[in-house]
């Protein structure tokens, strides 16, 4: 797959202006509504598809399949990320009218560190095609893990990063309108608000870890790689700000992703015994979702019934 520099710079281009008109559309109303979210959530749902067609017409069926696949298992892996997201939010009381400044500024810094991973996949897997193996193994291994200990919970105040970086920069408590910095005492220090996005930045980080390697299982072209994730990234905001209030109905969603990262772990290991079709395991992926998102709606209509009878 041949890609010039100018179709590198008109993704980088795109992105960045859409994140310009998302953050001018909401400067005045910070709060982010269900309805917004929504036509939010379909404006980038719409950019992603739409970029997948032009991959299509430019380069073909067979890559456009591949940022298809990776596009789906990204934004897939993202609604974990919003769980995570709510639990910080609440966790610290963050103000609703706050969360989206923040979660802007951690989707750039989740483009960068992506970025960097990606370029540092591909030179790994040029370098060292045994690599994609070891990949394959974490993805099982992360799978699993993800499958036994999804009903974990964190207490956020002994996180290590946390601890870290409030003994190394000097914070302050307290609402501070919004900002991350303050001057006080003739020295600039850290609001809560600065701490929780860099427990959202690290976290994000520490999920690209699994996703990234996701990605390299159904495509190694470094552009889809990216673009995938770019576009199933940007989307997370409007997502988190959907999907915030109903979290609690899907029970089953951890368990879901935890089979889809086992899957294309598999997919990888298997590369030189048997190459899976791009359309088949798009098609696992989005036939395990569809079954954790239906099982847990419909386990949490019952309960949901059951409670309003009960009242």
């Amino acid at each position: 797959m041949t890609v010039p520099i100018w179709a590198w710079a008109a993704v980088l281009g795109v992105i960045l202006a859409m994140l310009a008109i998302d953050l001018a559309a909401h400067r005045k109303s910070p709060v982010v509504g269900v309805r917004s979210a929504l036509a939010w959530s379909g404006v980038w749902v719409v950019l992603g598809l739409a970029f997948g067609a032009v991959v299509w017409w430019v380069w073909g069926a067979e890559f456009a399949g591949q940022y298809f696949a990776g596009y789906v298992i990204e934004k897939s892996l993202a609604v974990d990320n919003v769980f995570v997201f709510a639990i910080i939010f609440s966790y610290f009381a963050v103000p609703r009218e706050y969360q989206h400044r923040i979660l802007f500024y951690g989707v750039l810094g989740a483009l960068v560190f992506r970025a960097a991973f990606i370029a540092a996949g591909s030179v790994l897997i040029a370098s060292f095609a045994w690599i994609l193996y070891v990949f394959g193994a974490f993805l099982v291994l992360t799978g699993v893990r993800m499958a036994l200990h999804r009903d974990e919970t964190v207490d956020y105040e002994q996180n290590v990063v946390l601890r870290v970086f409030r003994r190394i920069v000097p914070s302050t408590d307290g609402d501070h309108g919004g900002k991350f910095l303050v001057r006080q005492a003739g020295r600039w220090v850290a609001t809560p608000l600065l701490a929780v996005l860099v427990l959202i930045e690290v976290t994000d980080v520490v999920f690209a870890v699994d996703s990234i390697p996701a990605i390299f299982a159904v495509t190694q072209e470094p552009f889809l790689v990216f673009t995938s994730n770019a576009f199933a990234v940007l989307g997370l905001r409007a997502m988190y700000f959907l999907l915030a209030d109903v979290m609690h109905r899907f029970v089953y969603l951890k368990i879901g992703l935890a089979l889809v990262l086992v899957w294309v772990g598999v997919k990888m290991l298997l590369l030189d015994v048997w190459k899976i079709p791009t359309p088949l395991s798009l098609g696992v992926v989005a036939a395990i979702l569809a079954t954790a998102v239906t099982a847990s709606l419909l386990r949490t209509r019952t309960r949901l019934d059951v409670s309003s009878k009960g009242s």
